[in-house]
């Protein structure tokens, strides 16, 4: 008769193989069976494969990022550590820092320097006595591994999460509005909270927290609902009718409260996901200007990016949907979009009619600006933004932002710029004319240029008139803006 060989009679190979193919609590239990299995157990390679598997650890530490003597020391203070929260949430909430982590210290080490160390228990539960929440699990583990961002502003030569460029959530420009949105503390969360029901006339009961902002607190602002889980940013209607928009797709958001189960996603968790997404897809990326460095959420790839290249200029075009402006009961501009436009003449130069030149500049733009798929403007003005850029080979991009409103959610720029090869000549005289209207509150000044009357409209620039040619060196040419969409995402930021 046979005699059943039990675990205790393999080899230490074989012991290994089966024991990597528990989980790391079942292996804690067949270490009590007996001292051989034990030692098996207790293996550093088997704790390193299960710190890697759950927590992908190369190095053994804590949550902190302390160094620790073994892997198994480090696997059972995570748990430890965590013992509250749904294991499987634990470990996605981890893998979204690190993905971000990752980025920034590969591409913005400077902003990662911001991130401050996980908050405590004790600081969340004070938080949500002194507001009178309950923050979603997801979110009370965010903080747990970071307590948002501590950045120095240089103006005020203080400490604090806004007006700062080191935002990890980023921004853009247009004209003379500005907005980095950084991720708040947990003590400026208190006070940008209490301000808001305060400045605002919020109802104490509201549940609303705001995590992140740009700024000021009036300027841009993510509010998080506690008890359903949705994150919302305010528009410009905030102020006066609490007018807020969706963060996130509400089907995506589930069992923001549920301590058992793993499928637990709140809406501050989808949305930083889909932010290291967009990073490390290179969707969105670091841009530096007036030699500042920030995250720019102009789009950087197709198809949310166009791209075309004619006679040698590039012009690449996207667009970003801007919710503070945005204006939900005014049916006619109900949406607001910011677009970037980059333009640059290859290091070939400008090719027109076989001939090759050393510069072009930009003469006339036609735009094209549809809402859904009706044109709802469609015009030819001089320059951009009362400029005309003269391009040469291999120099930087020329970049302008500027904004169109729109009555629906979705629709789409198209256009051309005319370039001269050479250049054009505009000389000041001494004429300066400022005007007003009052009935549709817009403000703008006309400045007389050699032959040119500029009109500077609060949100855009329109030039009349005509220009004299300074010095073309050839007939002038249409350089193709490809059609870029103007679209409210899934995800607001």
């Amino acid at each position: 008769m046979e005699k059943e060989l039990g675990l205790d009679g393999l080899g230490d190979l074989a012991l290994h193989i089966i024991l990597s193919k528990l989980t790391p609590s079942d292996t804690a239990r067949v270490s009590c069976v007996s001292r051989r299995l034990g030692v098996s157990a207790s293996e550093e390679s088997l704790w390193a494969q299960f710190c890697s598997q759950d927590l992908h650890l190369s190095s053994p530490q804590d949550h902190h990022g302390n160094p620790l003597p073994s892997f198994k020391v480090a696997y059972q203070l995570w748990r430890e550590a965590f013992s509250m929260y749904p294991w499987p949430l634990v470990t996605r909430v981890k893998r979204c820092w690190d993905k971000l982590k990752k980025w920034l210290s590969n591409n913005f080490p400077e902003a990662e320097a911001t991130l401050r160390r996980g908050a405590s228990e004790s600081d969340i539960e004070r938080l949500q006595t002194l507001l009178r929440v309950k923050l979603p699990l997801p979110t009370r583990l965010l903080y747990r591994f970071h307590d948002g961002q501590e950045v120095v502003d240089d103006k005020e030569n203080s400490r604090r999460a806004v007006g700062s460029s080191l935002g990890i959530i980023g921004g853009y420009s247009f004209y003379n509005h500005l907005v980095n949105v950084c991720l708040l503390p947990i003590s400026q969360v208190i006070v940008g909270t209490r301000e808001v029901i305060r400045d605002l006339g919020f109802s104490s009961s509201s549940k609303y927290v705001i995590l992140a902002a740009s700024s000021a607190y009036g300027q841009k602002v993510f509010f998080l609902n506690c008890t359903n889980g949705q994150l919302y940013v305010g528009t410009r209607n905030l102020p006066t009718d609490e007018e807020m928009i969706p963060c996130v797709p509400s089907a995506l958001i589930r069992s923001v409260h549920n301590l058992h189960g793993d499928q637990q996603q709140d809406a501050m968790l989808l949305w930083l996901e889909e932010h290291g997404h967009r990073l490390e897809n290179g969707i969105i990326k670091i841009r530096k200007e007036q030699g500042v460095r920030s995250i720019n959420l102009f789009p950087e790839a197709p198809p949310l990016c166009s791209t075309a290249v004619t006679n040698g200029v590039q012009v690449r075009a996207s667009a970003v949907f801007v919710p503070e402006f945005t204006d939900l009961q005014n049916e006619a501009e109900k949406y607001m979009f910011a677009y970037s436009i980059r333009m640059w003449l290859l290091p070939e130069g400008c090719v027109t009619n076989g001939m090759t030149f050393g510069s072009c500049q930009l003469n006339r733009r036609h735009w094209i600006i549809r809402a859904n798929e009706d044109i709802i403007s469609d015009f030819i003005a001089e320059g951009v933004i009362g400029k005309f850029p003269l391009l040469h080979p291999g120099e930087d991009e020329f970049v302008y932002q500027s904004c169109a409103p729109l009555p629906s959610s979705s629709g789409s720029i198209e256009g051309s710029f005319t370039f001269v090869p050479g250049s054009v000549l505009r000389s000041i005289i001494d004429a300066t004319t400022t005007l007003s209207r009052s009935k549709n509150k817009m403000n703008y000044s006309a400045i007389a240029y050699a032959g040119i009357l500029f009109a500077s409209f609060q949100d855009s620039c329109i030039i009349f008139s005509s220009n004299r040619l300074a010095d073309p060196k050839g007939c002038p040419f249409e350089a193709e803006v490809a059609m870029f969409p103007l679209q409210k995402p899934d995800y607001v930021f």
